[in-house]
């Protein structure tokens, strides 16, 4: 079969696509057929300074294929099902991007019949952002239809992967959503997504829009740009609200006021996917599972995320292209 593999860490050009003899999965693991990988910044980041336990890495967190076979323990009944796959290469060197995949089946999910494209899109972005709108004290445990009805969530860089989603599971869970954008472009972007109000912060004063919108403040904020957001996110707290941090652009440091935090009783949450509690994430998968057979997320520019297809031997130039951050989501077709 052929995989993309690497064996040192490093920019784009250490992504060799290599033939590797066919994985047989082990007790409790699927062997999936890949159709498509999803590309994350995770991805990048994993590729230029995660060590290498095994000595060669294939990439790729997030995909969806075809169960071919099963290991010891598995239901044969599972082989055949079409799948959507989390969480594939933390800590193990047998990722996505590869024609093959061995997963511990846990980690696969029945897509039914939604796309392979949507169900490679669904795992990082999806169980981020649905930690996102729910790790605050006056958020819900879980998201369904109406769980956030009469809350208003503010996403913050909503034309970014995490946003799109995150804008996605909000509105499919009734929330008033607010995002941020940069551009003309992306509030387009914003608003395909679901979004109910969408502010260009070079233009607008976010502040300002906002509160017209949610005069009491927002209950949650999702928040790619701690560090340059800071002190406009204090702000547009509304009573019991929490900052939802995921990523670090704009800086790695933010300074935060303590009295106009204790006086609403504020939380900030910082979010990474991989050490969530299990609890969490258990919920979370199966709630993207749940929005994505509703119909209630989708994928493609009608939702405010363009999708860009790579062939498995333009691995390098995929990863590029999220580590220049490509505005929608990046896949790599692993099948013809």
């Amino acid at each position: 079969m052929k995989a993309i593999v690497y064996e040192r860490t490093g920019d784009p050009s250490v992504l060799q696509l290599v033939d590797r003899p066919l994985p047989e999965p082990g007790a409790g693991e699927v062997l999936v057929r890949i159709v498509f990988s999803g590309v994350n910044p995770t991805d990048w980041k994993a590729r230029r300074q995660w060590p290498l336990p095994a000595g060669w890495q294939t990439p790729g967190q997030d995909g969806a294929g075809i169960i071919e076979a099963v290991g010891a323990g598995v239901a044969q009944d599972l082989i055949g099902e079409r799948v959507w796959i989390w969480e594939a290469a933390w800590q193990r060197p047998w990722g996505t991007a590869a024609e093959y995949t061995v997963v511990p089946v846990r980690q696969v999910v029945r897509l039914g019949d939604a796309s392979f494209e949507l169900g490679a899109s669904l795992g990082i972005p999806f169980l981020t952002a649905h930690r996102c709108l729910t790790a605050g004290e006056y958020l819900p445990d879980s998201l369904r239809p109406g769980a956030l009805s009469d809350h208003a969530v503010l996403v913050q860089g909503g034309a970014g992967a995490v946003g799109n989603a995150a804008i996605q599971l909000a509105a499919w869970a009734d929330a008033c959503v607010i995002a941020t954008v940069s551009s003309a472009e992306k509030a387009q972007l914003a608003a395909a997504a679901g979004a109910s109000f969408v502010i260009n912060y070079r233009e607008q004063d976010v502040v300002a829009e906002v509160r017209k919108v949610a005069p009491d403040g927002v209950h949650g904020i999702v928040e790619v740009a701690a560090a340059s957001n800071a002190a406009t996110d204090v702000q547009l707290l509304h009573p019991g609200g929490v900052v939802c941090v995921y990523a670090d652009d704009g800086g790695d440091e933010v300074t935060l006021p303590i009295r106009p935090l204790m006086a609403p009783n504020a939380r900030w949450q910082f979010v990474l996917v991989y050490t969530l509690p299990k609890a969490a994430k258990g919920q979370a998968v199966m709630d993207v599972a749940a929005a994505a057979a509703q119909g209630g997320i989708r994928v493609g520019e009608e939702a405010g995320l363009p999708l860009h297809r790579y062939p498995l031997s333009a691995a390098a130039a995929a990863h590029q292209a999220v580590e220049d951050a490509v505005v929608g989501k990046v896949l790599i077709s692993a099948a013809d």
